[in-house]
């Protein structure tokens, strides 16, 4: 017990050294940390790189195709305007004195397809506009809109770091985007509305001087058409759980249920929104077929880099699985009658506040979690609490060593402290009050 417990604390020490100190790339470093526990645990080389090879292999086979068609999918509808059409629609229907919720919506919705980053640059001119027709400070709206984005990049899949933790965790990713939704909206409205409102009237920033014409709109494919687009996969996903879950009852022979087995699995249903965002976005809007292969070329370039630390991930798991250290160290905490919930939370905190990246923080985590499952029968959703416990976590407290931190600083056009007491905390609020809510959610469900 004292071998596996040490073996685990050595490879975390090491992976933070190479990270941190040496400045190495946290797909190697996750590969590197593994076999360290493996060799450390008593495996032998042969074993080890067996590991390594199985739980690559195992992991990506299911989330490589999921962020890949999500990438290409965020990429069209960024390309095609759908982030604008989607906020300008939403800021339109609840006016100015509501324009704080409509960005917290905006926001929930456009981080379902598209980067977090991607979506907070494009949106940047919105926010800018507002600032300069109510003269209230940019945080007003700036933070509500982070939430929104925060929330459903870190809770709601079919976003890259809840599937990749659904899959190590072997979660359905219907169940995950339920558990999402019930605690991502409580937990946006208090660091997006609430705390948002708070920091706004303390913190005046005036958004900075308007240089040239704002681009005509006229161009933008229809509100209806790119919220469809969007929510196709989730529908047809939660279709899929539901008739798993017996919720809906089909004979097997049935048409509906050849229809919603087949639609409703998360490669199906992105594989066909991504092709009629490339009809419906691409084509009908006036690209070529030119223009579309290379949105998709790129806009897969970042995504290449979660899909595998997505695979180092699994490695880590795998490893953790087949040296028998995870359910040691279950039996240890057990013991010491700490629930898994909480040490699933807080390992997540502990990795993210001392590297930064909420998505190594997320996958490291995960692998630490997954073999403390093995063996236990939980339910679809009591899985899906662990999925956001871990990403609650992993979202804690952005600072100097996130590149979050120093984008948000940059386009806000803020002070290091005022970031700090803005975006930080609210990635803070974000945290904890996901975590109570994922608490209180895994009592009742």
């Amino acid at each position: 017990m004292a071998l596996s417990l040490l073996s685990i604390l050595v490879g975390i020490a090491v992976l933070l050294l190479l990270i941190l100190v040496f400045k190495i790339h946290a797909f190697l470093a996750l590969l590197i940390s593994s076999i360290t526990v493996g060799l450390l645990s008593g495996l032998d080389p042969t074993a080890v790189l067996q590991s390594v090879t199985q739980g690559m292999g195992g992991t990506l086979g299911f989330v490589a195709t999921i962020i890949g068609l999500g990438a290409i999918l965020g990429g069209i509808l960024e390309n095609a305007g759908g982030v604008q059409v989607i906020s300008q629609a939403i800021l339109k229907r609840f006016g100015e004195k509501r324009a704080p919720t409509a960005m917290l919506l905006s926001g929930f919705i456009i981080s379902i397809p598209v980067f977090f980053d991607v979506a907070f640059i494009i949106l940047v001119p919105v926010l800018y506009a507002l600032q300069r027709k109510t003269g209230k400070s940019l945080l007003a709206f700036a933070i509500p809109l982070l939430a929104g984005l925060a929330v459903t990049h870190a809770f709601i899949p079919p976003t890259p770091g809840p599937v990749a933790v659904a899959d190590i965790l072997k979660v359905n990713l219907g169940s995950v985007i339920i558990m999402g939704l019930l605690v991502g909206i409580p937990t946006a409205i208090c660091c997006g509305l609430l705390f948002g409102r708070y920091i706004a009237r303390r913190i005046h920033i005036p958004a900075p001087p308007k240089e040239g014409e704002e681009m005509a709109d006229d161009r933008f494919p229809p509100f209806g058409l790119v919220l469809a687009i969007i929510l196709i996969p989730i529908v047809l996903i939660l279709a899929n759980t539901t008739l798993s879950s017996g919720l809906i009852r089909l004979s097997e022979g049935s048409v509906g249920y050849f229809l919603i087995t087949l639609l409703g699995h998360p490669i199906s249903a992105l594989i066909l929104a991504t092709i009629l965002a490339w009809i419906l976005l691409g084509r009908r809007q006036g690209f070529s077929s030119e223009a579309l292969q290379k949105i998709s070329v790129d806009a897969l370039k970042p995504a290449g880099t979660i899909i595998l630390l997505t695979g180092a991930g699994g490695v880590f798991k795998q490893i953790l699985v087949d040296t028998n250290a995870g359910v040691q160290v279950a039996e240890f905490f057990t013991d010491l009658g700490i629930p898994l919930l909480p040490f699933a939370f807080l390992a997540a905190v502990l990795i993210r506040l001392i590297q930064g990246s909420a998505t190594v923080a997320m996958i490291t985590a995960a692998g630490l979690v997954a073999p403390l499952l093995q063996g236990q029968s939980l339910t679809g959703m009591e899985g899906a609490a662990f999925v956001i416990a871990i990403a609650s976590g992993a979202s804690i407290f952005s600072h100097v060593n996130d590149s979050g931190f120093w984008l948000v600083k940059q386009y806000l056009g803020l002070e290091e402290m005022q970031t700090f007491q803005s975006w930080s905390l609210m990635t803070l609020t974000l945290s904890i009050s996901g975590a109570i809510f994922v608490f209180l959610w895994s009592l009742v469900l």
